[in-house]
């Protein structure tokens, strides 16, 4: 098992519990909101941001979980975009990449 492949499955790891503790958060704070008009828009607030972090966190776990399809299917190390070889140091600083940077760069 390569080091990007370990990588990736503690990144998948990390984040399945973080999406877990967003959810247990926002089932906190569902019901009756307080009754002082200050609390309620903290609150709505905080359930907003949740939410925009268990956004972000299940968008990074698709993105992890399609680099680790892309691996087992011995495609991993090249772009899939233009099939080019993706920089080893871009591969270490940014394991789920599936893109090479020219590529990255593109819409």
């Amino acid at each position: 098992m390569s080091q990007r492949t370990v990588a990736l499955e503690a990144l998948r790891g990390d984040l399945i519990a973080r999406i877990e503790r967003y959810q247990a958060s926002k089932q906190r704070f569902e019901g009756a909101l307080d009754k002082d008009i200050e609390d309620q828009s903290i609150e709505l607030e905080n359930s907003e941001v949740v939410d925009s972090l268990e956004n972000e966190a299940e968008a990074e776990l698709k993105q992890v979980m399609h680099a680790l399809k892309r691996i087992d299917a011995g495609e991993g190390e090249h772009c899939d975009r233009c099939a080019a070889i993706i920089d080893p140091k871009r591969l270490v600083a940014l394991p789920y990449t599936t893109r090479c940077m020219h590529c990255a760069d593109l819409p």
